[in-house]
């Protein structure tokens, strides 16, 4: 079984795949809605899994085995969120409407911008810090989850407050001094 980072960055390469198809079917002079769905839908599912399965296997792990991991949590937390919030706005749009292409290409872009973060930062340190036997025993963990779960569904998918979620997973949250400083969430995620 692969370590839960490998199984990570399999999904990111996944994410690009598909939306670099998404770039093909938009570029093509005529979108059919059915071809537009067949490929958007499992690829809006497997983003809101995974940003749930990371929120509850891969980060309280970083935040307990990596280096200043609060920072890079923090911010995952948030992308998540807009990534969230992309997803939902397409779905709140007809497949293939200027709205749901803004909802689309919103998702996309915190994806983006997560995964390149996650992929320099977290899961880095992740590596650095984290055992071998805990990173595969994370791994089968991830797999589980995932393969348990092929629509968010039957999940609590909705936005989490960033600092909430560092002060009830990071086992020195309650350290003295401690300021994390990050605003909550936007009004509309409720």
């Amino acid at each position: 079984m692969p370590d839960i980072t490998t199984l990570i960055l399999d999904d990111h390469n996944w994410f690009r795949r598909q939306f670099a198809a998404l770039d093909e079917l938009q570029a093509a002079p005529t979108s059919d809605p059915r071809e537009l769905t067949a490929l958007w839908e499992p690829l809006a599912n497997r983003l809101d899994v995974h940003a749930i399965a990371e929120e509850k296997i891969f980060y309280p792990q970083l935040l307990e085995h990596g280096e200043d991991p609060e920072d890079e949590t923090l911010d995952a937390i948030g992308d998540h969120n807009e990534i969230r919030d992309g997803v939902a706005q397409a779905a709140r749009n007809p497949v293939g409407s200027q709205g749901w292409w803004d909802g689309v290409w919103a998702a996309r872009r915190a994806n983006d911008e997560h995964m390149g973060e996650e992929e320099n930062e977290g899961l880095a340190n992740f590596r650095l810090n984290a055992t071998t036997g805990l990173r595969d025993s994370l791994g089968a963990q991830f797999s589980e989850f995932m393969e348990a779960h092929p629509t968010p569904e039957d999940l609590d998918n909705r936005d989490k407050d960033p600092e909430d979620y560092v002060a009830r997973n990071d086992p020195d949250a309650d350290a003295p001094g401690r300021g994390l400083g990050i605003g909550s969430l936007k009004e509309d995620s409720q």
